[in-house]
């Protein structure tokens, strides 16, 4: 075949071009979702908002895609195309950031917005309503953002690097979080210990990944005309909401959901109270645990493409399912048990990283396995079903950290607010909760290489054909 009748993603140039356009609109978006989460000590301080409060805070995220939206965004995808999705959610991510921005800025202090806000659910704050409220927006943008760009890189790279280039773009999302970690307690204190400058940082952010996710499009364009899609498509191959049943009745598919639920849900909810949690356990300051905790992305960001290379190459990807679950119970139980009994920075920084490298090994094998099970003509609503499942998890488990933090720390959060020198919460519980999730995935591992062995889906073989 001569150059001239390559497709576009046949060179080596383009697709990973396309790869770091895409990579960068997840890269400001992961920086977004945990902006506060290394500053909960600040906002406990300046917005009065005690860990439950945080937790549901942190819910709001999911709650919208819990309630459906994630099955309409499958719907969009599959009936769209990546190009419109995409656009379409990072343009979501960019309106709900505005929301949180203006919910935490003084100009919606003293205003009638948060009067009527204040008069109604007392027990949450009016501002950490519309900053929920502006979460929920931006969850739904980056929900769906991230099913697109799976479909978008199973396209670009089949029969090619697929699981080196999710791995990439896992990585890359992951540095989204150490970078935030590193600089969000520094840009809060260069502005006066300000919780607004971290997160207009990130909205900047946000806006400028709206724009190279645009750039993109233009070259799947280009790519869908090299292909003849749109003069050759298939009637028969169009997604109709009839396959979505199609898509729930599959055994393998809810091994994979349920997996999912239950690993996520016990790592998104931790990086919510993690800063915290170091805080506590090691009596440290913010700023010196989210120095801690900023390495967790950095285990994951850099071996993650390395697990994709391997996977490419060799595959075992039920294998790696397995050893990243028992990674993560591991970890956990450090953390619980070990970490407040020897409340040692090395000890806490090795976990930290062990558990960075588990959340390498799940996603890197989870996310390419989707396609050997899925036909392609469903894969986006599939992503979108799974992103779904995992997102009740994730609604609900910060809810029931925080509310499990506060029952297990009786009268430590006033005594916190009055300023009492050494009060700090325990984590055992919440730690706990985390484990029971890893051992629970750890079984699902297993039962889903024993339907890969009866079924032959190929999730131990290599990708690259």
């Amino acid at each position: 075949m001569s150059t001239s009748q390559k497709f576009l993603n046949d060179h080596a140039w383009a697709r990973w071009t396309a790869l770091i356009l895409i990579a960068s609109m997840m890269f400001f978006g992961y920086m977004f979702v945990d902006v506060m989460s290394p500053l909960q000590s600040l906002v406990e301080a300046q917005k009065g908002w005690t860990p439950d409060v945080f937790g549901t805070y942190a819910s709001g995220e999911y709650i919208l895609n819990v309630f459906g939206f994630l099955i309409i965004a499958g719907i969009i995808l599959d009936k769209c195309g990546i190009r419109f999705t995409g656009t379409l959610s990072a343009s979501l991510m960019v309106l709900g950031a505005v929301i949180k921005l203006y919910a935490i800025s003084d100009y919606f202090t003293g205003s009638a917005l948060e009067s009527w806000l204040n008069s109604w659910w007392t027990s949450l704050p009016g501002n950490a309503k519309l900053a929920a409220f502006g979460f929920m927006i931006f969850g739904c943008g980056c929900e769906m953002a991230g099913t697109t760009v799976s479909k978008a890189l199973a396209k670009w790279f089949k029969g090619k690097e697929m699981a080196l280039a999710m791995g990439l773009e896992m990585a890359i999302a992951r540095v989204g979080v150490f970078t935030i970690f590193s600089i969000s307690p520094l840009i809060a204190a260069k502005f006066d210990k300000s919780v607004v400058a971290p997160v207009a940082f990130c909205t900047l952010l946000l806006i400028i990944g709206l724009i190279t996710y645009i750039v993109f499009t233009f070259m799947d364009s280009k790519l869908d005309r090299q292909m003849g899609v749109s003069s050759s498509h298939d009637p028969e191959d169009e997604f109709k909401a009839s396959d979505i049943l199609k898509i729930f009745s599959s055994k393998v598919f809810w091994i994979v959901s349920l997996l999912c639920v239950l690993y996520y849900s016990a790592i998104f909810p931790f990086q919510r109270y993690a800063t915290n949690m170091l805080e506590s356990n090691l009596g440290i300051s913010a700023e010196d645990a989210a120095n801690i905790f900023r390495w967790f992305p950095i285990g994951a960001g850099i071996i993650t493409p390395f697990l994709g290379f391997f996977l490419d190459k060799y595959g075992k990807g039920a294998t790696m399912l397995i050893y990243g679950a028992i990674l993560m119970v591991v970890c956990d139980l450090v953390f619980a048990f070990i970490l407040p009994a020897y409340p040692e920075k090395l000890i806490a920084f090795t976990t930290i990283v062990l558990l960075g490298i588990s959340f390498a090994l799940v996603p890197a094998a989870l996310w390419p396995s989707v396609p050997k099970i899925i036909e392609e003509k469903v894969l986006g609503s599939a992503y979108c079903l799974i992103f779904w499942v995992q997102n009740i998890g994730l609604c609900l488990f910060p809810i029931l950290i925080g509310k499990a933090l506060a029952a297990s720390n009786p009268g430590v959060s006033e005594a916190i607010a009055a300023g009492v020198e050494g009060a700090h919460y325990n984590y055992t519980v919440p730690m706990c909760i985390f484990a029971c999730c890893g051992v629970a995935a750890f079984f699902l591992g297993l039962y889903l290489k024993i339907e890969d062995r009866k079924k032959g889906y190929g999730l131990e073989l290599p990708n690259i054909k």
